[in-house]
């Protein structure tokens, strides 16, 4: 091969290799938000943890009540979660997690278990785009803490944040007001309650949807939330696409709220169902 034809050739494989895989081919690992199997959590931690390894999840996110856990117990779920090779990417928190009294008890506990994410789920009673603009400066405080310690702040969004206040969504004002390395943990169940678009939403705040709860919802009133995955009305395809090439993300959580089946067995379908529409 002459010489120039072959720097040529070997210019390009080298770009094809460091050009990223299609979105297609992208590996995020899926997790379980463990509120979906509350009842069986409530009366068997360990178990339930246990189960849900089995079903062939690769995480798990633990909400609020870990925060009530003594250190032993978070050590001795975090051995379990070793033992599983199962990890926990983040926790599920109320907004007392975030009061200066609470934040270093989370830590310790978030960083025993390995998660490297507090994110709050619920800012309270907030009545005014004041009071979420005061949201946003309790989640950059906390940014301050975390970052250091190789750790984030983020915020799950219900249906409450994508309804307008004053003229504006919440959310847009915690976006804006938040440091970009706060996680907008993207709730599509909820989004799609609010009649918003979630693909818009990850195409307009590219890089901070690091993480997504997978909860499917009808517009049905008959149903609503108590749909498996893939049962309801959100475009899961075009949003896996915009999550994976804009959005940022790192990990898929399923939750379910809700059904007919039990809540292992929701908790199965809704993960089989997200790997036949993957494949």
């Amino acid at each position: 091969m002459p010489a120039l034809h072959r720097r040529h050739f070997l210019a390009a494989s080298a770009a094809l290799l460091t050009q990223p895989l299609p979105a297609k081919f992208k590996k995020v690992p899926v997790g379980l938000e463990l509120y979906s199997v509350r009842g069986e959590l409530k009366k068997d931690l360990m178990g339930t943890v246990k189960a849900v390894a089995q079903m062939g999840y690769e995480g798990v996110e633990f909400y609020s009540p870990y925060l009530d856990w003594p250190v032993d117990q978070a050590k001795e779920v975090a051995k379990l979660l070793q033992d599983l090779n199962l990890k926990c990417w983040s926790t599920h928190n109320s907004a007392r997690a975030f009061l200066p009294e609470n934040l270093s008890k989370a830590i310790e506990l978030n960083q025993i278990i390995g998660s490297k994410a507090i994110i709050m789920a619920s800012a309270g009673k907030v009545a005014s785009l004041d009071g979420w603009k005061e949201v946003a400066d309790r989640l950059n405080q906390a940014t301050e803490k975390l970052k250091p310690l190789g750790m984030r702040a983020g915020f799950h969004n219900h249906k409450l944040e994508f309804v307008p206040l004053e003229g504006r969504l919440p959310m847009e004002v915690l976006a804006e007001r938040t440091d970009k390395s706060v996680i907008l943990q993207l709730d599509v169940g909820t989004c799609l309650d609010a009649r918003q678009d979630p693909v818009a939403w990850i195409r307009k705040n590219r890089g901070r949807i690091r993480s997504i709860h997978v909860k499917d919802w009808s517009s049905d009133p008959a149903k609503g939330y108590r749909v498996l995955f893939g049962q309801g009305d959100a475009p899961w395809k075009d949003i896996f696409k915009a999550a994976e090439s804009v959005g940022g993300i790192e990990y898929y959580l399923i939750e379910q709220e809700g059904s007919e089946l039990s809540e292992f067995e929701s908790a199965k379908r809704c993960l089989d169902s997200f790997r036949k529409l993957r494949a």
